[in-house]
C-alpha cells in the first residue's frame, strides 16, 4: 500500500472515533455520565473537606451505577475531579465561606 492510502485510512479512523465519541456524549449515557460526574465530585468534596474521610471511604458514598466514575484530588486547591473516562468530568472546590461547590467548566 502506498504510503498516502495508510494516512486516508489512519483519517478515516480518527473521524470514525471522533464522531462515535460526539454520539456517545449527545447520548442518554452521555447525560447520565455528566450528572453522575457532578453529583461524585460535589459529594465526595463535602464527604472529604467537610466530613474530613479518606478519598476510598467517601466513594461508599456513591449510588449503585457510579462504578465507572473516577476521583482525583487536588489537595493543594481543595478540588476534587470526577470523571468518565473520554465523556464527563465536572470538578468541586473547598471554600471556607461558601463549602464545596461545582467549578465551571
Amino acid at each position: 500500500m502506498k504510503a498516502s492510502r495508510w494516512v486516508a485510512i489512519g483519517a478515516l479512523a480518527v473521524a470514525a472515533g471522533a464522531a462515535i465519541l460526539f454520539a456517545l456524549r449527545a447520548s442518554p449515557i452521555g447525560q447520565q455520565a455528566e450528572v453522575a460526574v457532578g453529583y461524585g465530585a460535589r459529594t465526595v468534596c463535602a464527604c472529604r473537606y467537610l466530613g474530613r474521610r479518606s478519598l476510598d471511604s467517601c466513594r461508599t458514598d456513591f449510588e449503585p451505577g457510579m462504578e465507572m466514575v473516577r476521583l482525583s484530588e487536588d489537595p493543594a486547591r481543595k478540588r476534587i475531579t470526577a470523571t468518565v473516562p473520554l465523556i464527563a468530568a465536572r470538578s468541586a472546590r473547598f471554600e471556607t465561606d461558601y463549602g464545596c461547590t461545582l467549578e465551571d467548566d
